[in-house]
């Protein structure tokens, strides 16, 4: 029998999970951008290809601790089918948010950067928000999906999510709020304005909670056994 992990365990698994994917997206953009010699489909072909392989390894190894969220908007959603208390969720979005921050200072040393930056890249308006929106409602669908019919293909189904979210959607795809956070931090190719962070935030929250609601009836099994 496998003994349920603390909540400091799993508080921690959220921060490290969080922090190493926003030091991934940050880390990768920079690199892609510095070797693209100005070709930024090439640098965003590179920031894709990481994030979607971290997310699939630290959805991997931290699932079974703490349910491998790094992500308030999926926090948010499991609150919402009362998978998870309000006291312990909103704990997991401090961490989270912590872990995003620290990670991309993180990303910041490796590369011999400044560590704290304020990000002047511009991300705003309704096209990039309903982006943001359709990313977030997407990513909660495909979690809700695999945790109703295919438990073990979370990490897989969820790395390759994002990495098509980056192609098709304007803003692409941060689907993240801790993320953004992390991103308003840096400089570099990743990062968004401070000022452009809330509109994205609220469009991701709005995302997560229209999908939590659908698939609370979409995905609920029928009563009886006639179809």
């Amino acid at each position: 029998m496998i003994r349920p992990f603390s909540l400091s365990q799993r508080l921690a698994a959220e921060a490290l999970g969080t922090g190493l994917l926003v030091a991934t997206v940050i880390g990768s953009g920079f690199m892609g951008e510095t070797l693209a010699d100005g070709n930024d489909a090439i640098a965003l072909l590179g920031n894709t290809l990481a994030t979607g392989a971290i997310l699939f390894v630290l959805i991997t190894i931290f699932a079974n601790v703490s349910g491998a969220h790094f992500n308030p908007a999926v926090t948010l959603g499991f609150v919402i089918r009362r998978e998870l208390r309000l006291t312990h969720a909103l704990q997991y979005i401090a961490a989270q948010v912590a872990g995003g921050i620290l990670g991309a200072m993180l990303a910041h040393a490796m590369f011999a950067l400044p560590l704290v930056q304020s990000a002047t890249n511009a991300r705003t308006g309704g096209a990039q928000w309903l982006a943001e929106g359709v990313a977030t409602f997407g990513l909660l669908l495909t979690i809700y999906g695999c945790v109703r019919f295919r438990p073990h293909a979370v990490a897989a189904a969820v790395g390759l999510y994002i990495t098509a979210g980056y192609w098709f959607t304007a803003s692409t795809s941060f689907a993240n709020p801790a993320v953004t956070i992390g991103r308003t931090l840096t400089d570099t190719f990743s990062g968004i304005r401070p000022m452009d962070a809330p509109g994205f935030i609220a469009a991701q929250l709005i995302g997560a909670v229209l999908a939590t609601w659908l698939a609370m009836w979409l995905f609920r099994a029928p009563h009886g056994g006639s179809t």
